[in-house]
């Protein structure tokens, strides 16, 4: 089955992100997701906050800066946070990449490798700690929340691959370290994907993406024209059809191209951007259960 997730990256005080928490578990999302960017609510205390007021929805941190944390303090927040939401903790992971967050932040922004480096550190420490029994608090979940991670170069998919329970496609194009990021076109994403099929070894995985772009609109050739143009041309109309993280049309021709994904990518499990949850919500409820 698809499942739907909702990443909150507006942050709020305690009543709106009480109040929007509550509208994401009543849409039918099945994840409240909380991004780990400068400027935005931290994203433990907002999973907590979270799990107060809803019942149904896994928590998830879409996805952490490792290179913001040391390994055992972030385990401490990991397993907290499982402890304090009654194990519907979901973690997700990601190396970093915004340049000027590390700065901001009084950080070097170290090359691309190291940041790879730091995150597989961090993914073995905190599997080493969730099964010490000395470690405190322990997790609720065994042997550990389940595991995103997210991103797109071959050395941290080839991580992912080895470690997660859910790999996050970023669905954007190669970029010099640290430069702004692009979407990359239908083929581009195709090939990631199998690259981490080729380096799975028989391991399952929840495939996740993130649809930049969702427009509902009537016609969806009109749409998918305005895509363009908002693009400056970076990808054709023809392009953008096929583009997983571009989903334009009606409700009934997102839902439709939403199953065309999963069939040809593997996607089962994807996360759409808070200010687009209002009219994403009718699709949920056409692909609950399929």
């Amino acid at each position: 089955m698809v499942k739907f997730g909702v990443n909150m990256v507006v942050p709020a005080a305690r009543a709106e992100w009480v109040e929007k928490c509550r509208k994401a578990e009543d849409l039918g999302f099945d994840v409240i997701g909380a991004a780990d960017h400068l400027g935005m609510a931290p994203p433990f205390p907002a999973l907590v906050l979270a799990a107060e007021v809803t019942t149904r929805p896994r928590l998830n941190t879409f996805v952490i800066n490792t290179g913001f944390y040391r390994p055992a303090l972030l385990a401490r927040d990991v397993t907290g946070t499982d402890q304090f939401t009654e194990g519907r903790l979901e973690l997700g992971l990601g190396a970093g990449y915004v340049k000027a967050e590390f700065e901001a932040a009084g950080m070097e922004f170290p090359r691309a490798g190291k940041r790879v480096d730091h995150l597989e550190n961090t993914i073995k420490e905190l599997k080493r700690l969730y099964a010490d029994e000395k470690h405190k608090p322990p997790t609720v979940q065994k042997p550990g929340p389940p595991l995103m991670i997210a991103g797109r170069g071959d050395r941290l998919l080839t991580l992912a691959a080895e470690h997660a329970d859910i790999i996050g496609f970023t669905g954007t194009a190669a970029v010099p370290d640290g430069g702004p990021l692009v979407p990359d076109d239908a083929a581009g994403i195709e090939e990631r994907v199998n690259f981490v099929r080729g380096k799975l070894n028989g391991r399952e995985a929840e495939f996740n993406l993130l649809p930049h772009f969702v427009a509902v609109v009537e016609d969806r050739q009109e749409g998918l024209e305005s895509l363009r143009d908002l693009l400056d041309g970076a990808l054709t109309v023809a392009q953008l059809a096929e583009l997983p993280t571009a989903l334009v049309g009606t409700h009934e021709q997102i839902a439709e191209q939403i199953l065309a994904h999963r069939e040809r990518f593997g996607f089962t499990y994807f996360t759409v951007l808070e200010h687009n949850m209002d009219a994403f919500a009718p699709v949920i409820e056409l692909l609950r259960g399929r």
